[in-house]
């Protein structure tokens, strides 16, 4: 099956073409999606890209956009368990099992290179480093989880917040974007769920924080003013 077009002139879509691994070893998206002849599925947003239950078929590399991934329990509780950006792979915790344990949504509109698990051999023999680099991945959200674990568990409120700016910085950094300017996709209450605090918690952690001048904001629009004094924070004590 042939790729869909690149949607190269909406804003929201328009991303360099290698991005890096957890491993800071290159993956180019483009190289792969376009030598496979991979299928290229586009998003729109709040759409689902899978749900749990859902018999697992494929996995998904986020080519552009953003995603929120969420477990429920059986009374209908949600739980937010992270956010995903380009060069992330979605589905990996449903590899070995029949059907997908989370949901994935698109926070807005985004782009996924499309990864049939019945190809994944085929794709592995075809793209040297593919494999290497799944194994990778999964090795990153393990830490990934043991670090927000540690970090919700033993920071304050206002810490958690500037935690996870910081590290979306980080990861806009890599992708070649702007550390600075960040647009949270994600609503204050889907923060405050991922990070275990309540939206009203979210909402005054953000004012704290501009109002010391270490951030401005304007609705979703953060930029960090002082990333130097931001990390200072974060070794302090709650």
């Amino acid at each position: 099956m042939s790729a869909m077009p690149v949607f190269a002139n909406e804003p929201s879509l328009r991303a360099t073409a290698v991005v890096q691994s957890p491993e800071r070893a290159q993956f180019d998206i483009e190289a792969l999606g376009n030598r496979l002849r991979l299928f290229r599925r586009r998003v729109r947003a709040g759409e689902q890209l899978f749900r749990p239950g859902q018999p697992m078929h494929a996995l998904y590399l986020v080519h552009a956009g953003y995603f929120k991934l969420s477990v429920n329990s059986a009374d209908g509780r949600e739980k937010v368990t992270g956010f995903r950006m380009r060069g992330d792979l979605l589905g990996l915790d449903a590899l070995g099992a029949e059907s997908y344990g989370a949901e994935a949504v698109a926070l807005d509109t985004s782009e996924v290179w499309v990864l049939p698990c019945a190809q994944l051999d085929d794709i592995a023999t075809r793209a040297p480093g593919f494999r290497e680099h799944i194994t990778a991945m999964l090795a990153h959200e393990i830490r990934r989880d043991w670090s927000w674990m540690l970090s919700i568990g033993t920071l304050s409120a206002d810490q958690r917040v500037v935690a996870f700016l910081l590290d979306l910085s980080d990861r806009q950094r890599a992708l070649g974007f702007s550390p600075s300017q960040l647009m949270l996709r994600m609503t204050r209450a889907e923060l405050g769920n991922f990070l275990s605090l309540q939206l009203e918690t979210v909402t005054r952690a953000l004012s704290r924080l501009a109002q010391a001048a270490l951030i401005s904001v304007d609705r979703r629009e953060v930029r960090l003013l002082d990333p130097g004094a931001l990390r200072d924070s974060l070794g302090t004590a709650c």
